[in-house]
This record gives structure tokens, sequence and C-alpha cells, in this order.
């Protein structure tokens, strides 16, 4: 047999384990020039975070910093002015998935739907996501959400349509899958206590489960990342040079198999520590002072 030269990149990820902080940083940079499929937009300044009004200004000066890297942006409600997000993201030339966010309160979810579909009539959405986690939180039942998910098509029938879940959720729930146009499947390695050498191989098999759920279907995954900060999750380790490897691995393997990927996420979020833990606030490629971390 003969070897390819220069096509070779190992199921685990770009050999980086001798590599110092320094050449990580390098390629890091490398990767990040070379621009991104999709970033998940965080809108939340410190003090701020779900029900806070955001402003045009911070969206728009976030909106910035991350146009030269990345194709789309994916935002995650449809009020107290994440609305703007996709407004403005198209005055820079860049696509959206825009998501309403969907959980127990009634009247607010009834306003993220029509502020959906009010968006998507504008011509504002690329790919529509109806709700965010939905059936992991436990917040609405799958009628329920199947409901919302079949309005907004009737509504918007030319626009892609999906719901976004773990990858997992998409076998166990073939009705709500049934009703995607798209898989809308977040994969972290991270939450399920890989280690680093490993999460790339790992991602691939959420990925693929996904895929196999879908049954034909396209399959997007719209989380995935590693915190740069923060403790021990069994066998998976937060940190600086792990941030690092785990983007490069997954921006490399999005490139060269043409995974639709959006990565979690562009800054750092205080709010999330609440959450998540003390991970939460370090899931940025940006810090919460919007200054690049690596």
């Amino acid at each position: 047999m003969s070897v390819r030269a220069g096509k070779i990149m190992a199921l685990a990820g770009k050999d980086q384990a001798n590599k110092t902080t320094k050449e990580l940083k390098s390629t890091f940079s490398t990767v990040l020039e070379n621009g991104m499929h999709g970033l998940c937009f965080s809108t939340y300044e410190d003090g701020q975070g779900p029900g806070t009004q955001i402003t045009e200004a911070q969206i728009r000066r976030r909106m910035e910093i991350i146009k030269p890297y990345t194709k789309w942006v994916r935002s995650f409600s449809c009020t107290d002015g994440n609305e703007l997000i996709p407004r403005i993201a198209k005055e820079y030339g860049i696509k959206t998935l825009v998501g309403a966010w969907l959980g127990d309160d009634a009247e607010i979810n009834e306003k993220e739907i029509e502020g959906l579909i009010a968006l998507a009539k504008e011509g504002l959405v690329d790919i529509a996501a109806v709700g965010n986690e939905v059936m992991y939180r436990g917040d609405l039942t799958e009628e329920e959400l199947l409901d919302f998910m079949h309005r907004v098509k009737k509504e918007i029938p030319e626009i892609p349509m999906g719901y976004v879940d773990a990858y997992y959720e998409f076998a166990h729930r073939p009705k709500i899958t049934d009703a995607c146009d798209v898989i809308l499947a977040n994969c972290y390695p991270y939450w399920e206590g890989c280690s680093i050498e490993y999460s790339l191989l790992y991602m691939k098999d959420m990925f693929n489960q996904a895929v196999r759920a879908g049954n034909g279907k396209k399959v997007i995954i719209t989380e995935t990342g590693w915190p740069s900060e923060g403790e021990l999750f069994h066998g998976a380790q937060p940190g600086y040079e792990n941030a690092i490897k785990y983007f490069i691995n997954s921006q490399v393997w999005s490139e060269e198999d043409d995974i639709e990927m959006f990565y979690f996420s562009s800054f750092d979020e205080s709010w999330k520590v609440g959450s998540e833990g003390d991970v939460g606030a370090y899931w940025g490629l940006w810090d919460k002072n919007e200054k690049l971390k690596f």
C-alpha cells in the first residue's frame, strides 16, 4: 500500500503531546485565522444573565470581534434584546442559527416562538432552532415541544427547522427526530468525563450516534467545547492547554470531514457558574473582558 504524505490525521487528533505552550498557541492562532464554521454567541457581560435586557451596543461590539473568524453564529433566544443578534449578524454577512428558548414559563415560550417566526419572516434566520435541551431539563413534555415545532414549521416552511439537545436524545425520542428537518446535536466529551487524549474520538462517536438516529438527515454539532479553568470532572481535566488542544482538534476535524460545528463559546460568561460550577465561566475563546485567551 502507498501512504499519502500530508493526508494523515490520527483518529484521536493531531499529535500535541510534546508541544510546548508556545507551540500550541501558535497552532491555535493558525487554526483560528483559518476560520470556523460557526460560533455560539455569548451576549452577557459581568452582572448580566438570562432575563437581562441586552443592548445593541454590546452585541455589535462582540460581533465586530468575532466576524473575521466565523461564517455562522448561533443565538439562543428571541427576546430581551437577543432578537437583535441575527439582525446585526446579517449586516456583517454572517449566517444565523436562531434559537427560541423554551422553558417552563408559558408566557415566555409564546414570546420566544412569536419572535422566532417574526425574525424568519424578515429573512434573518437561516436555520430555526425550536428549544434547547428542553427534554434534558424536563421543562416540557414531548408533545408540548412537538406542538411548538409543528407550529414553527407551518409558519415558516421554507426555513430548515430543528431542535437542539444532547446527541443521545435523538435516538431516545424518534417523534422529535422525525419532526426535525436538521438534527441539532450538542456533543461534550468533557461532560461525560472523557480525558483530553480521547476527546476527539469520543466526539466522533457522539456525532455518529446522532447521524444514525437521524436516518439520513443532516446533523449539525450545535455545541462543543472545553473549559480553560475549573475542577476535574471525572477523567476530564479543564485547563489552558487542554482547551487549546480541544479547539485545534475539533476545528481540524470539522474542516477535513466537512462537519458543520458551532463552537461553544465565543466569550466567557460569569453567570454560568451558578448552573455549571466553577468551569461554567470559562468556555470562551475570548475572556469576559473580550480579550482573546489563547
